[in-house]
């Protein structure tokens, strides 16, 4: 069962600033390790060393994501780390008890050393369609993650079937499948602003954005500076 909340066997942390810029406290043990995406740390405390390893391969190349990973170890004692994620929006937390969950690209924060991550190749077609492109970021194994969104965050425990806009979707458990599609009829796909959806099966739980970066894009773009000439 996948718990949103400090669990006994893992980190203890707090979250501040939620849900618009979300920010996470990890209290790590002495010589206990955390695994932060590249340029997520923003405080800690002096005496924490950092090592960077690659990971990812040619999934988080070809994302336009971080090839990079950074290890944060309290050496020699407890001490606290501050993670900030890139995007403005929430920060939410789970622990896996040797299950797997899926990863919008940009979604990665934070998470155990005991943990496998790597790309999850969609198939061409998923991926062309989706918003989050041709690789996912599959987690596995026992341990703590942390994972943020553009925007606040909701969760849906789905039983069944479940529709969710390519670009509110954040992370989902192993438990469920989905296709890409289109919502309504072809003149809907190019006009009505939906586009595309996820159309989920199954049972398992979703993490959903309530904002889309290409929505807030749209909403800018008759605003930006322009040239007369």
């Amino acid at each position: 069962m996948l718990i949103a909340q400090p669990h006994p066997e893992g980190y203890d942390f707090s979250f501040s600033a939620k849900p618009d810029f979300g920010f996470a406290s990890v209290n790590l043990k002495a010589d206990q390790t955390i695994k932060v995406e590249a340029s997520a740390m923003a405080t800690m405390d002096t005496h924490i060393e950092m090592k960077t390893k690659m990971k990812g391969g040619l999934g988080r190349l070809v994302s336009g994501e971080s090839l990079f990973i950074n290890e944060f170890t309290a050496s020699g004692g407890p001490g606290e780390i501050g993670i900030a994620p890139g995007s403005p929006g929430d920060i939410s937390h789970v622990y896996l008890e040797d299950e797997t969950i899926f990863l919008q690209n940009s979604g990665f924060v934070a998470a155990s050393p005991d943990l496998k991550i790597e790309t999850k190749w969609q198939g061409l077609i998923r991926g062309f369609f989706n918003a989050d492109g041709l690789f996912l970021i599959k987690i596995s194994g026992r341990g703590d993650l942390f994972f943020s969104t553009y925007g606040a965050m909701i969760e849906v425990d789905v039983d069944g079937e479940y529709t969710v806009d390519n670009s509110h979707m954040v992370a989902f458990t192993e438990g469920l499948d989905y296709r890409v599609d289109k919502l309504g009829g072809y003149k809907s796909l190019f006009f009505s602003g939906e586009g595309l959806v996820s159309r989920f099966t199954g049972q398992g739980r979703l993490w959903v954005q309530t904002r889309q970066v290409p929505a807030f894009g749209s909403w800018v773009w008759p605003f930006r500076p322009s040239k007369n000439n």
